[in-house]
């Protein structure tokens, strides 16, 4: 087996170069991405998709699945935020929320059937804490009365520690929670200020703490680099304050700054974001104080402890990456829940309706709230194989893709590795006579490497609306 490459030093990379693959691109947890999705493909589509999926159970038995649900609601407005998202302090909302998910569940159960087994389940958002103690039970039982949690099942939500006790933490694992991810993003209080989201230190340490008595199987610390009035000193304080928690796993984002995108982010004064030149440093420090204190540099924005279930596939070159990121779960089918879910199912994806109006219109008429999608031709099939080998493992073997798609890869592929030169040259990848492998400086930048394999992005050269690769 071909172990993913490891990167184990800083990319030595002169400043023009660093420039040339500052660009936007997308971040590959699917392809085509979610900017290609047409509105002909809706619920009848979808439905059908559900239906190949049962009746194929049918024959072969069904594969576990993934289960994504969306809570929309958030206390206060993070100015950087760009997900779909609801600002509300009225709670009593939630319960209403819970009945449009009990319906859109059902749907799902008359289509697949009761007992579908859950090899993964994540509740994001917005932010899922926004649920008290007694409706998160209530959406547990939802989802244990329609489908089968599996004993090795990763049950994972996201945590506002501004919001969250240890109180809070000991309910989550007691109706089945085995994951949390807290939201940091950065420690610095001008930071903060910035963007509107103010939480200490040691509340996030008092919480990371008690999830770790609590013997969560994985801690998760998101942080986010190129906000505003962050410096390259003031966020190397923040990755030391990080790794002194110790977090299973940090997931490191860089900001992408679409305030003609995100109307969140037009609060953010542009004077206050640092410069391209202070980004690229600050990746640098981020990625040499992780690897320093320990941590594996898993791919892109991912980091593990060696010890870790993430870690350990990358080693292995078993890593997958879905909607969630990378993920040590085999490609499965995902079903998403809730405004603006995106699922995948078989060859095609979906998604939800955007807006909480359109979402309940939908599931009032029996209806699935899917208002967009989109079914994969063999061109994205393949495609997707090459961009997801690269990825995930670093590597792709033209002959397990030529006996997979019936293709002569070389031949197909001929304007694809006339692209990839200029990043041969760059030392990010080696071009043999068997294979692509990513290098060890190429897995920095591995989504510049996937790039060059999209179809859609080579055609549309238009890409503002994707964060920026450093």
């Amino acid at each position: 087996m071909n172990e993913a490459p490891t990167a184990t030093a800083e990319a030595t990379l002169t400043d023009a170069q660093l420039r040339s693959l500052d660009v936007p691109g997308p971040r590959y947890t699917s392809y085509p991405t979610a900017d290609r999705f047409v509105e002909a493909f809706g619920p009848t589509e979808y439905r059908q998709a559900l239906r190949q999926r049962a009746e194929g159970a049918v024959v072969g038995g069904a594969p576990p699945l993934s289960l994504y649900v969306h809570i929309p609601f958030c206390d206060s407005l993070c100015y950087y935020c760009a997900c779909n998202k609801i600002i509300t302090k009225h709670h009593d909302r939630a319960a209403g929320y819970l009945e449009l998910l009990a319906r859109e569940i059902e749907l799902h159960v008359q289509e697949l059937g009761r007992g579908q087994g859950l090899s993964q389940l994540h509740l994001g958002g917005g932010t899922p804490t926004f649920l008290s103690d007694e409706e998160l039970a209530q959406l547990m039982g939802l989802v244990r009365g329609a489908f089968r949690i599996l004993p090795q099942c990763e049950v994972s939500i996201e945590v506002d520690p501004r919001t969250a006790t240890r109180q809070r933490l000991r309910h989550l694992a007691e109706i089945g929670f085995n994951r949390v991810s807290f939201g940091v993003q950065d420690f610095d209080a001008d930071v903060q200020s910035a963007v509107h989201r103010v939480q200490s230190y040691d509340s996030v340490q008092e919480l990371v703490h008690e999830a770790r008595a609590l013997k969560f199987e994985s801690i998760n610390a998101d942080l986010i680099y190129g906000l505003p009035r962050q410096t390259p000193e003031s966020f190397s304080r923040t990755i030391a304050q990080v790794c002194t928690l110790r977090p299973t796993r940090i997931a490191l984002y860089a900001y992408a700054h679409l305030p003609q995108r995100f109307k969140p982010q037009r609060r953010i004064a542009p004077a206050d974001l640092p410069t391209g030149e202070q980004r690229v440093q600050m990746l640098g420090n981020a990625l040499a104080g992780f690897v320093a204190s320990g941590y594996v540099y898993i791919g892109m924005d991912h980091f593990a402890l060696p010890d870790d279930a993430l870690a350990v596939a990358k080693r292995q070159g078993r890593l997958h990456r879905n909607f969630q990121g990378y993920t040590t779960q085999p490609d499965c089918d995902l079903i998403g829940l809730g405004v603006s879910a995106i699922g995948r199912v078989g060859a095609t994806y979906s998604q939800n309706a955007k807006t909480l109006v359109e979402y309940e219109d939908a599931l009032a008429q029996s209806e699935l709230p899917v208002v967009r999608g989109l079914a994969l031709t063999r061109d994205d099939l393949l495609r997707r194989s090459v961009i997801m080998g690269l990825m995930c493992q670093g590597r792709v073997e033209y002959e397990s893709v030529e006996l997979a798609h019936l293709i002569d890869f070389r031949e197909t592929f001929a304007p694809e590795f006339e692209r990839l030169k200029p990043l041969e040259e760059m030392g990010l990848v080696e071009v043999g006579p068997q294979a692509i492998q990513v290098t060890a400086t190429g897995w920095y930048f591995v989504r510049a490497v996937a790039m060059t394999f999209d179809r859609y992005l080579q055609s549309d050269k238009v890409r503002e609306r994707f964060s920026r690769i450093i």
